[in-house]
């Protein structure tokens, strides 16, 4: 088992990196929906020129 550690140490170290940023991706997004934030407006321009504007939010916070 520790040969196998050994051999493959580079993989897994770059493995557990990429699970460390998806994870963070995901955290991220929840913590986002959970404060009211959607994808509609994380770009930064507004909804106005959002073409999903009516879509993603309701009337009321357009």
């Amino acid at each position: 088992m520790l040969t196998f550690l050994l051999d493959n140490i580079g993989t897994i170290v770059v493995l557990l990196i990429v699970v460390a940023v998806v994870v963070a991706i995901i955290i991220s997004h929840f913590r986002a929906k959970k404060k009211g934030k959607s994808s509609c407006g994380s770009c930064g321009c507004g909804c106005a020129s959002c073409a999903m504007a009516g879509k993603c939010h309701s009337n009321n916070h357009k």
